[in-house]
């Protein structure tokens, strides 16, 4: 009889597997359908609008931007390594990235991916599934070109506007968020569907549950791709439950009692379910070396069993490391006078804990008055720079200045929301140091960009701070790490009181760590990861 069971049990898991792939591909059958036309205006409206740009060039020629240059002079079938390229590659890439007028440190990935992809592939469009329905496309990339001053060609990138972002905010599911914004990602990917359907499909915010719905629909037809910013759910995460520490996230300390049971058991499960979304990603790229090590254990003894050929890959975040270089000089008659300002460049968010900076300056100022120190740092003030997204964002920092107030500390707090890239570089030319508060920071592009224009870093004792950009140059260090109030408090005043040679040395090493993590390096990264995406969407197709 338990044989008969087994049999029975077997069969009905088989039938409903069966029916289940069926209905995935009459869905997708359907989407192929109903956005066929949509699919030929967007190549026609692609090619009218490369014509125009083609005469008004003839007309009028822009200023030369180096790195097009170097790819137009690169034959169409040669590699930039110099080795055999495949032939030249025209079809439509899907990039998930419903904020992408946001501003932040994963825009500015999105926008460099698609600069390297429009360098490489010229012919291909780029298409971006946004939920920024206040945002035309001129807007856009005028903001991108502001903000991170990144130039693209405009006529092979297409917005597609989503209806369903809100399902993905956490402020649509107060409870069970986790498991609430996956699911609702399931929904705005089959609104990204039902608009085009790509051939190659991206995801870049961490929506890895529509990249499991793509590969659900159309099978190994659509090649899917990660960059992975964050993991959803980490070990680290489910560690914090036990740990009541407030700088370790909102749930901090909180697995206790029944109530903290049923939090770890939901949290376990969901963990459950990352791992089954992850498993049939074609290409997983995390952006770094902290981040790769905790999908490789969430995703990557499923992907292995599946046969995924290749592995999980550390693809740094692009920073604008020689634009940097070449307006900040640290020595010389160019050098600007540094100002004892403590810089923070975040978006005001939750998790980049601006509480603590505001806190640790009060601290580091209240302690030093009166002493020999405090004459030094009595011209010392915090400055405090991030886009604002939403309303959310703005009571944030309504709630920060009513902080500083509180902390007496209101007239050496300067906020700048929303501030444009030449305002950014003017702080970063003339700040003396620069801070990270977020406990496990993913990477860090701030960071790097204090270091390349030669700040003092006090950085966040965690994460990819820690372990790739804040580390030592030939054996000295480039930076200090705190974890608590008191320890940034010690890091501002360390870093404030140094000696000018000290100062100096620590600031070159500083700039050299950041060499590692160029614009350039991460194109062609990308351009490799991409080329693999292609290599199985043309093998499906022959």
């Amino acid at each position: 009889m338990p044989g008969l069971l087994r049999t029975w049990l077997l069969v009905v898991a088989t039938t409903f597997a069966v029916l289940s792939l069926s209905a995935g591909r009459l869905i997708a059958w359907h989407l192929h359908r109903k956005t066929r036309t949509r699919r030929s205006l967007i190549l026609a409206q692609a090619k009218h609008d490369q014509e125009q740009f083609q005469a008004r060039q003839r007309v009028a020629p822009p200023p030369e931007d180096p790195d097009w240059v170097s790819v137009e002079r690169n034959p169409s079938n040669t590699a930039c390594n110099g080795s055999q390229a495949p032939e030249d590659w025209r079809g439509i890439i899907g990039f998930l990235h419903p904020f992408c007028n946001a501003g932040g440190g994963g825009e500015r990935v999105l926008w460099a991916a698609i600069k390297a992809t429009q360098q490489r592939w010229p012919n291909a469009i780029c298409a971006v599934y946004t939920g920024d329905h206040n945002a035309l496309k001129d807007n856009i990339l005028e903001r991108v070109n502001q903000r991170f001053n990144i130039h693209l060609h405009p006529p092979t990138v297409v917005f597609l506007y989503l209806d369903t972002r809100h399902w993905v905010l956490s402020t649509t599911w107060p409870h069970f968020t986790l498991l609430g914004q996956s699911l609702g990602s399931l929904l705005m990917a089959y609104n990204a569907f039902a608009l085009l359907v790509p051939d190659l499909f991206i995801d870049t915010m961490g929506y890895s549950f529509a990249l499991a719905l793509c590969t659900f629909l159309f099978g190994p037809s659509i090649p899917t791709a990660a960059y992975v910013h964050y993991p959803t759910i980490s070990t680290d995460m489910l560690n914090s439950l036990s740990t009541p520490n407030p700088t370790h996230g909102l749930n901090a300390g909180t697995g206790t009692g029944l109530k903290g049971a049923t939090k770890r058991l939901y949290w376990r499960a969901y963990a459950w379910l990352y791992c089954l979304s992850g498993r049939n990603v074609d290409v997983v790229m995390t952006n770094s070396s902290w981040t790769q090590a905790h999908i490789q254990s969430l995703w990557g003894p499923k992907r292995t069993r599946r046969g995924k050929c290749w592995p999980i890959e550390a693809v740094f975040p692009p920073v604008a490391v020689e634009e940097l270089e070449e307006r900040i000089e640290l020595d010389g008659p160019r050098a600007r006078k540094r100002d004892r300002i403590i810089l923070y460049v975040a978006q005001f968010r939750p998790e980049k804990n601006h509480e603590m900076v505001l806190k640790a300056f009060a601290r580091m100022m209240h302690k030093n008055q009166g002493e020999p120190a405090g004459k030094q740092m009595e011209d010392a003030k915090l400055v405090l720079i991030g886009s604002v997204r939403d309303d959310t964002d703005s009571k944030k920092v309504y709630s920060l200045r009513l902080l500083a107030r509180d902390l007496n500390i209101d007239p050496l707090v300067t906020f700048a929301c929303d501030a444009p890239w030449s305002d950014v570089l003017d702080y970063l030319a003339t700040s003396w140091v620069g801070v990270n508060a977020m406990w496990n920071e993913h990477f860090g592009i701030g960071v790097v960009e204090y270091q390349a224009a030669g700040l003092v870093c006090v950085v966040n004792d965690s994460g990819g701070p820690k372990a790739d950009v804040v580390v030592e140059v030939g054996g000295e260090r480039t930076g200090f790490h705190a974890s608590t109030e008191a320890e940034y408090a010690e890091g501002f005043t360390k870093a404030l009181m140094m000696g000018d040679e000290e100062t100096k040395a620590m600031r070159r090493r500083a700039r050299v760590s950041s060499r590692r993590f160029t614009e350039k390096a991460f194109a062609e990264r990308w351009v490799v990861q991409l080329e693999r995406l292609i290599k199985l969407q043309r093998d499906v197709k022959n």
